[in-house]
């Protein structure tokens, strides 16, 4: 015999009522009596009988999806974020769905398309290390779907965006390596569309700036976050006449790379050249070189802060309000130098 799941036309037949009366019964609708409305409920839990979700969205016009898209969930930064995401999520009785990127622009539109067609209720994404252009969010507005940009965000200032202060941090690292007696201080940053590269950039050299002392470009390397780009970057650092004594990476795994490279050459790591970087994960204090620093740019915040302003965005769109000012949450970041 097969088994059905319950609805609201089985009950309404078997009390002798209207389809309407129980969905308003259900539904805990005021005009309906305590007798009835309890009938009703109580005939419901003993059929075990579940709303259709898909008919309760068509009519309020919400999905009570949001979609989220990451370059990659397997590094430990944006699992965090997620997490972030995820706990204010649940308890606005949202569920996510995810997209990797893995850091490659026509899967990043593609996944967006996606969640197009399947009519999220906002979008939530950190770009691509590809992203440059930005027309292909634009078709977001058509439907109406709000978004908030995190960490990796738009280089202009008409978007819904949280991110660290890069360069107020970077120029704190430089300050600390100033301190510790480092002089010949690298950098080898990220991927030039990454706008936050250019954040770390402009803090390195206002930071070295602010030390009367002119920048060396020659310090200055890029790595596109291939352990082979990263490598090519330490070769390029350590063949001029005179080499660095300090490095900054442009974060924990570019640093982990950047350290295999200063062991294969026999580079004394930490003692010759002290290593400092940005994301502070907690997975390189399981490692034999730890970065000596690292920037603390809260994954978990900035996700939490993300989906916060969402909810306010579409929360907005159903009260049919205009915001009358851009979300812009920049976050200060923290120098955590508690490293052995």
């Amino acid at each position: 015999m097969e088994n059905k799941l319950p609805t609201i036309k089985e009950i309404a037949k078997r009390l002798n009522v209207s389809v309407s009366t129980v969905s308003r019964a259900l539904s805990d609708h005021p005009r309906i009596g305590l007798r009835t409305k309890t009938r009703v409920q109580e005939l419901a839990k003993e059929l075990n009988y579940e709303p259709n979700s898909q008919a309760i969205f068509f009519k309020q016009k919400k999905t009570y999806v949001i979609g989220v898209i990451l370059p990659y969930i397997r590094e430990e930064f944006f699992s965090e974020a997620i997490r972030g995401i995820e706990t204010l999520a649940l308890e606005h009785d949202y569920t996510i769905l995810l997209g990797q990127s893995f850091d490659d622009f026509e899967r990043e539109k593609k996944v967006l398309d996606a969640f197009k067609k399947q009519r999220v209720d906002g979008v939530i994404i950190s770009l691509s290390k590809q992203t440059n252009e930005y027309t292909h969010f634009e078709s977001l507005e058509k439907y109406e779907i709000p978004i908030v940009y995190f960490d990796r965000v738009p280089p202009f200032k008409q978007v819904h965006k949280v991110y660290c202060d890069l360069r107020k941090g970077t120029i704190e690292m430089v300050n600390w390596l100033f301190n510790k007696g480092h002089r010949r201080i690298a950098f080898i940053n990220g991927p030039d569309k990454i706008h936050a590269s250019k954040e770390r950039l402009d803090g390195y050299i206002d930071g070295i700036s602010g030390k009367k002392i002119k920048v060396d470009m020659q310090l200055v390397e890029r790595t596109d976050l291939t352990k082979e780009s990263t490598h090519k970057a330490m070769e390029n650092l350590f063949k001029t006449k005179n080499p660095p004594n300090a490095v900054i990476t442009f974060n924990d795994y570019v640093h982990l790379d950047a350290v295999q490279y200063a062991k294969q050459h026999h580079i004394k790591i930490n003692k010759e050249v002290l290593f400092i970087s940005y994301a502070n994960l907690p997975v390189t204090s399981y490692v034999a070189h730890p970065p000596m620093a690292s920037l603390e740019q809260y994954p978990f915040r900035q996700g939490e802060k993300s989906m916060e302003i969402l909810m306010e965005l579409i929360k907005a769109k159903n009260e049919k309000r205009t915001l009358k000012a851009w979300f812009d949450e920049k976050i200060p970041a923290t120098l955590i130098t508690t490293r052995s």
